[in-house]
């Protein structure tokens, strides 16, 4: 995964994998909405558990405009991750530009209270992007 259409970051043990696709079926240009897939794979690399607390993300679209969002957990959950486990999810994000890019944080929590923040590297959404998504299962 080393193209700009997915990144994948180490910090403090934990491993973040996202990569995106365009949605052509929910997409609709003339409106403009285009919808981009993206898949995320969390990886506790590290010898202690963590549990995800929460999420924030910057998409930053095609014409420069940031927006932020903030929220506990992803797609409704807080996984516990023990060392070697992983945990993936899907979700989308749409645009009013046919691309732009993401990158946050995860927020996450050791047994023993030490919260720490986890990168999410940059990564572009973009309707010629290489289909990979299907990749971060190999």
């Amino acid at each position: 995964m080393t193209n700009n259409a997915s990144s994948d970051v180490v910090t403090a043990g934990i491993r973040v994998r996202a990569a995106a696709q365009y949605s052509e079926s929910e997409s609709d240009p003339d409106r403009p909405l285009h919808v981009f897939v993206y898949r995320i794979q969390l990886t506790n690399e590290g010898d202690l558990p963590a549990r995800l607390e929460s999420r924030h993300w910057v998409i930053v679209d095609g014409n420069g405009n940031q927006h932020e969002v903030r929220g506990p957990g992803v797609v409704g959950e807080f996984p516990n991750l023990a060392p070697g486990e992983s945990f993936e999810y899907s979700s989308r994000c749409p645009l009013t530009t046919s691309w732009g890019t993401m990158e946050g944080s995860y927020r996450f929590r050791r047994p023993d209270g030490e919260a720490f923040e986890v990168a999410v590297g940059r990564f572009f959404l973009a309707p010629s992007a290489p289909s990979i998504v299907q990749q971060l299962g190999s």
